[in-house]
């Protein structure tokens, strides 16, 4: 037992001595309203994990009656009378329970037009709702009913190849309907399959059957309704669903973005036209004249062998944090050094993500061994060292990782996740490391600006896509002519943008969100009040929300109950 004790021992006098400001703790973590969104936190969570089924009546009247009883209980609080932390956490919350309120109507009226494309839907629901309690269910009453919810599900797959009503919006929302009948029918089956006799020897056929016919009618419905919208697929084969211009206004002014989405691609359309005149200039000190085409050619083709991917990465990770560390730049805690690592991306999601993701795992897209000859090549061309040299860092330190390390640490009880936080830091890094001059020569300028012109071609495309202005198609072509990218490359960032698990806004939110950054470090670094640490650490310890709300903390400026944008970052004028 002593010996157990003795590495705390040795370090007891040290910790024994050491001074802590019990305020200044406190102050990292909490505001006024900590308790009520940690205790909504794990309510919602509870909630969601018991009424799974997203389509569920019964899910959506349960969420919303919770939104409405901490709508209340936020109004207990006397607004005027918090901090400045609360007040933030007070409208952020606020908001948060009123967009969830809306989404949840919005959820409910679709699923009632999408009812009649999944009649028994609430039927199996009920079933599920009994098994969450072990209830013993009538197994040879319920084998009927399969065979009769078969016999509908033939009934309604032969009348879609007919059905010239069904359109995309009601597809999509039919087809999450039907995903949480064959989720509940799973549920059911996996609980009292093989401990239930009577439900063994009877559900045995009817399971299998519905689960294989749901599956059909699924991909059925999608299909007709891709044939019924003419411009659904314009050969790409990516299939998406534009949102327009009403919703994009109200997902940008969630956001507290005051420009409408013309004007984001006017800022995008003038931060090309700099990064255009930079690349001219790397062009021509690489003896290649205009032809940036030619310049970056000779870039991608700087690819390392077959294998050395991973320890290419290594050495650009040690040059960034080596970078970082002289400047003095942010604090780099050391576990966050030390636990970080890589992974290698399968080729199945290479086709959605070719490049890198990260976070406390950097995970590499690079060739393997299955890929099509001219798919490793491309994959190989497009994470060149110089095309990387802007990615390492971001998806590490002092981007996703650490982001995502000081967000356990402070104040971990904030449920305002944003894009614009999220990677408007990391490419806000790519912006200041530039400045620095972290790119070596020609090449490095060249590598990083791909990816500066990546970010202005993501708020063009993805907010003419949404405007119902472009095609996927339009889109891949862009980042190829525009960019310069390996067109399997580009059709996986499209396919990724449309297709993905990613909100509309997500991909103008890097540059939008590094701008932001941008803006407010000429406000308070650039000025002179804190130094690049004082500000880097000072964000990192508010945890994520939208950066006007970060502003309004660094420059202590407590928000108006009714907060609601006004800060115009960009600067100079937008022009037409």
């Amino acid at each position: 037992m002593a010996m157990l004790w003795a590495p705390f021992l040795l370090f007891a006098p040290a910790l024994m001595n050491a001074q802590v400001n019990t305020g200044h703790e406190i102050s990292l973590q909490a505001s006024e309203l900590t308790n009520t969104i940690i205790q909504y936190n794990a309510d919602r969570g509870s909630l969601d994990r018991f009424y799974m089924l997203e389509t569920s009546p019964e899910r959506t009247e349960r969420l919303k009656l919770l939104d409405r009883q901490y709508s209340l209980r936020l109004q207990q609080f006397n607004f005027d009378k918090l901090g400045l932390d609360g007040k933030v956490d007070y409208v952020l919350f606020s908001r948060n329970l009123q967009n969830d309120l809306r989404l949840l109507e919005e959820e409910a009226v679709t699923a009632v037009a999408s009812k009649g494309y999944s009649p028994f839907a609430e039927e199996v629901f009920r079933y599920e709702k009994k098994r969450r309690r072990g209830a013993v269910l009538p197994a040879a009453e319920l084998a009927k009913e399969m065979h009769g919810w078969q016999t509908e599900l033939k009934q309604q797959i032969k009348k879609l190849e007919t059905d010239q009503q069904i359109n995309l919006v009601t597809a999509y929302a039919a087809q999450r309907r039907v995903k949480d009948v064959r989720d509940a029918l799973k549920s059911i089956h996996d609980f009292y399959y093989g401990y239930d006799p009577q439900f063994t020897w009877w559900m045995e056929a009817p399971y299998k059957g519905m689960d294989s016919l749901l599956n059909v009618y699924s991909d059925s419905m999608l299909a007709r309704a891709r044939k019924n919208s003419s411009s659904a697929d314009d050969g790409s084969g990516i299939i998406g669903r534009p949102i327009g211009a009403v919703e994009l206004k109200k997902q940008l002014e969630l956001e507290y973005i005051p420009y409408t989405a013309e004007e984001l691609i006017r800022i995008a359309e003038q931060e090309f036209a700099w990064c255009d005149k930079e690349l001219l200039k790397a062009t021509r000190e690489m003896g290649f004249g205009t032809d940036w085409k030619a310049a970056m050619e000779k870039v991608k083709n700087t690819y390392v062998p077959e294998g050395k991917q991973p320890e290419m990465i290594l050495d650009l990770y040690n040059q960034s944090v080596d970078f970082i560390k002289k400047r003095d730049l942010v604090t780099i805690p050391p576990i966050a050094e030390e636990t970080w690592r890589m992974n290698m991306m399968s080729p199945r999601q290479q086709l959605v993500n070719p490049f890198f993701l990260g976070g406390e795992s950097i995970i590499i897209s690079y060739p393997t061994n299955t890929m099509a000859e001219p798919d490793k090549l491309m994959s190989m061309r497009g994470n060149n060292p110089h095309f990387s040299r802007a990615t390492v860092h971001h998806e590490l330190i002092a981007g996703h990782h650490l982001q995502m390390y000081q967000n356990d640490r402070y104040r971990a009880y904030r449920n305002f996740y944003t894009p614009f936080w999220i990677e408007g830091w990391s490419l806000y890094w790519e912006m200041i490391l530039w400045d620095m001059g972290f790119p070596r020569g020609p090449e490095d300028r060249i590598g990083m600006l791909f990816w500066r012109m990546h970010r202005c071609a993501r708020i063009i495309f993805s907010l003419n896509y949404h405007l119902g202005k472009w095609t996927p198609q339009q889109c891949i072509d862009f980042l190829v002519d525009r960019v310069g990218h390996e067109r399997a490359n580009a059709e996986g960032e499209v396919r990724r943008s449309f297709q993905g698990n990613y909100g509309p806004l997500y991909q103008l939110a890097y540059m939008i969100g590094g701008l932001q950054f941008y803006a407010l470090k000429k406000e308070l670094v650039d000025s002179g009040k804190m130094s690049y640490k004082q500000y880097h650490d000072a964000i990192l310890q508010q945890n994520q929300m939208p950066v006007e709300m970060i502003r309004q903390i660094l420059t202590n400026r407590p928000p108006r109950q009714n907060f609601s944008t006004s800060w115009r970052f960009y600067p100079g004028e937008i022009r037409n």
